[in-house]
């Protein structure tokens, strides 16, 4: 795997951003591949997580970081379309220092070392994007440094029974040939084919 140390949140963080841009408002509470997600849901999930990994890798814990993910419905800033970008720049800009990448921090009230929760935060970036870019009829294509890892992470969670702690579902198999981020929607849980016309 590239060392860790050398990936850059931001042009993964940049496609996002693009990607929930081209989100109509009228499309705020179609459904997603995340179950329990709507898409304003899912924009709220990308704002927190954004916040948190970004205050992970300062090393600046406190309610960001120490909040489960599933302990409240995400909430959706009404001035959404100016604080996502803007969280997503600062988070990116946050794990290009080499501090974040060292030590121990938290995140999700978990603990753990500074190198994993930089993985961690890209692999959401990575998968979510990808959720909102299908439930809202959208082309996507991540960058590409940012996909290797996330699969790898994915691979290595699945390989060793680790699911997170059920913040991910049953692996959906993927043919060996298929589209390497088809492979690393199926490790996280997803299914490769959804469309909002699934259920």
């Amino acid at each position: 795997m590239t060392d860790r140390t050398t990936l850059d949140l931001g042009p993964q963080a940049g496609i996002v951003a693009r990607v929930a841009a081209g989100v109509p408002d009228a499309r705020l509470a179609d459904r997603t591949p995340c179950p329990d997600y709507t898409v304003g849901d899912l924009l709220g999930h990308l704002t927190g997580l954004a916040v948190a990994f970004r205050d992970a890798a300062r090393k600046d814990l406190g309610p960001t970081t120490d909040t489960a993910p599933d302990s409240a419905a995400p909430s959706l800033p009404a001035d959404w379309r100016q604080v996502l970008p803007q969280v997503l720049d600062d988070l990116a800009e946050a794990w290009r220092e080499p501090g974040a990448w060292t030590g121990m921090t938290r995140a999700g009230g978990v603990d753990l070392p500074g190198e994993i929760a930089g993985v961690v935060a890209l692999d959401e970036l990575v998968i979510h994007g990808w959720d909102l870019a299908r439930a809202t009829g959208q082309d996507y294509t991540p960058d590409q440094p940012a996909l290797l890892a996330s699969h790898a992470f994915l691979l290595a969670a699945a390989e060793e029974g680790d699911r997170g702690g059920g913040i991910f579902g049953a692996v959906v198999p993927a043919p060996d040939d298929a589209p390497l981020l088809d492979r690393a929607v199926g490790l996280s849980g997803r299914d490769p084919n959804w469309t909002a016309g699934t259920s």
